[in-house]
């Protein structure tokens, strides 16, 4: 029984990473309506600038999340206004096709400059341990989670509270009428698309102590989040969250009671019986 929770545990703090990245897409595809395959080559480019920052400052990931997220939002606004703007009002299949072009751009730009090496950031934090009764959490990941779980929420809170962050639900919901009403559509797409890079970012540098990076580490975790965005409904931030979390669940006590190697089975059972009776996702709409 105690290593049935601890299996549970440790899925829902890796599920919290999962909705970190996931909720980035989520906002993407919700605001802009771009299906963005280079999400997790974003995350990929955030875990290198840990790992680099790292190498040359001896500082943790942590000690160098501000720069971190500037450098990422620099990217975002860039890779948006080069190449996002060309294709926001392009056939969703041309803007797929751009994406998964700027994937395979960016995975091959990494095995150029870094090789396939896998690179590890190994600190205090990477070994440490938090002995809660007979649960044993890698400290990292409990960190890593409540930093999740605050910036999901805080991404909520805002789309809910704010000027901005009601006027992206206005164009998520119906462009043209926003358009209508003075919302300059085109600043909130961008602002959108930043946001959700900025947030991809975060969570390579909440990954960077947990996992190796390497230069195909995003098309992994891509597949995951889609995963997660669908099941929560596509442009759903509680779904994005709660989407992470069940994945998180059911791939850990997958590898636990079958096996690790039934791990990706299981959640990819999950999406395929979600889609088959809740095909709008866990809070979508019809």
């Amino acid at each position: 029984m105690e290593q049935l929770l601890q299996a549970f545990f440790s899925g829902i703090l890796s599920g919290g990473i999962y909705a970190l990245i996931s909720v980035g897409l989520t906002l993407i595809f919700g605001v802009v309506g771009l299906v963005n395959f280079a999400h997790g080559e974003f995350l990929m480019l955030s875990m290198y600038i840990a790992y680099w920052l790292y190498y040359f400052t001896q500082l943790e990931p942590y000690e160098t999340l501000l720069i971190n997220l500037i450098i990422m939002a620099t990217v975002g606004y860039i890779v948006f206004k080069v190449i996002m703007t060309r294709v926001l009002d392009a056939d969703h299949s041309v803007q797929m096709l751009l994406t998964l072009g700027l994937s395979m751009v960016l995975q091959n730009l990494a095995l150029m400059l870094f090789k396939a090496d896998y690179r590890n950031v190994r600190t205090n934090i990477t070994t440490d341990v938090i002995n809660a009764g007979f649960l044993n959490l890698s400290t990292a990941r409990v960190m890593a989670f409540a930093v999740a779980i605050a910036a999901s929420v805080a991404l909520y809170l805002f789309l809910q509270k704010t000027y901005t962050g009601t006027a992206m639900r206005a164009v998520a919901q119906h462009g043209r009428a926003a358009r209508l009403m003075g919302i300059n559509i085109k600043k909130i797409y961008g602002q959108a698309f930043v946001i959700g890079t900025v947030l991809v970012g975060l969570a390579g540098v909440l990954m960077s102590p947990i996992y190796a990076v390497f230069p195909t580490i995003g098309s992994n975790f891509s597949t995951l989040a889609f995963i997660v965005v669908v099941l929560g409904g596509l442009s759903s931030v509680p779904g994005a969250i709660l989407g992470g979390l069940l994945i998180g669940v059911v791939e850990s006590m997958a590898g636990y009671l079958l096996g690790p190697v039934y791990q990706q089975a299981a959640y990819f059972l999950l999406f395929i019986l979600v889609l088959i009776f809740k095909p709008s996702g866990l809070f979508g709409r019809e």
